[in-house]
């Protein structure tokens, strides 16, 4: 992780303008492989965790890498990693990525990330974890936030508690939130739907689910206050200006990266 890439820092516009209420027009699909339209992001949901965000200036960023995105050749700009199991992270990643995050620092005491590469800001908010043996870990985890054409796209990761006031405030907006609905290796699902309806994003992408029964259950938990829409592939590209007026679940269908 380069140390001199961080050192170029920007205020967060979505901590300074988490009450902004955008307005819509339309969400499509597009390939991963082609330019991303101006003013948008393009989102690929790879498989577990890991999600590519790609912005119209080419950078892409793979969110809980562990080592491997399918058979291609393209090697991301920025990796973020969380480190509760094996799957979210990677002890060897490809040398030839130029910013790799580690979600934890020493134990216990977390890390911070506030790396702006121009067209897109990453930054982090750490969160506890269990350990093994039934111990704890504080900070030992984050939540990732990629700031990119005016959208607050937020990564909860290994998420296992409910955030606190403090952690809640420097989320800010989240426009785009993916969501862990296992309901159980992160968070049992009552917990997790309390947070995402606290959040309340415009675009709510589900992960890390091991089975149709969490899913459908997570679907419908959240099925009053949320509209869902099931996606028949892995991309959907979005602009400020797309999102919609109600609060959506979107379903994609993972599907690794291939050239």
């Amino acid at each position: 992780m380069p140390a001199a890439a961080q050192e170029a820092r920007r205020p967060s516009h979505c901590i300074a303008i988490a009450d902004a209420a955008p307005g819509i027009t339309y969400l499509h699909k597009a390939a991963w492989t082609q330019p991303v339209p101006q003013y948008s992001v393009r989102l690929h949901y790879i498989g577990h965790a890991s999600y590519m965000i790609q912005t119209p200036g080419g950078l892409s960023a793979i969110t809980d890498y562990n080592g491997y995105i399918g058979p291609t050749t393209m090697v991301p700009d920025i990796v973020t990693m969380n480190h509760a199991h094996g799957t979210h992270w990677t002890a060897n990643p490809d040398p030839a990525i130029p910013n790799v995050l580690e979600g934890w620092g020493e134990f216990g005491m977390g890390i911070e990330h506030h790396l702006d590469l121009g067209e897109m800001l990453i930054r982090n908010i750490s969160t506890d974890i269990r350990s093994a043996y039934g111990g704890s870990e504080d900070h030992g985890n984050s939540i990732f936030v990629f700031e990119v054409e005016g959208l607050c796209i937020g990564h909860l990761g290994h998420l296992h508690h409910e955030p606190n006031d403090r952690q809640y405030a420097a989320l800010g907006r989240l426009d785009v939130l993916m969501v862990p609905v296992d309901g159980g290796y992160t968070m049992a699902l009552d917990a997790m739907v309390r947070v995402v309806e606290r959040l309340r994003s415009s675009i709510i992408l589900p992960m890390h689910w091991f089975s149709g029964h969490s899913l459908e259950r997570f679907l419908a938990d959240v099925s009053d206050p949320f509209a869902v829409q099931r996606l028949d592939g892995p991309e959907l590209t979005v602009s400020l200006r797309d999102l919609p007026s109600r609060p959506t679940v979107m379903v994609l269908q993972p599907e690794w990266l291939t050239d």
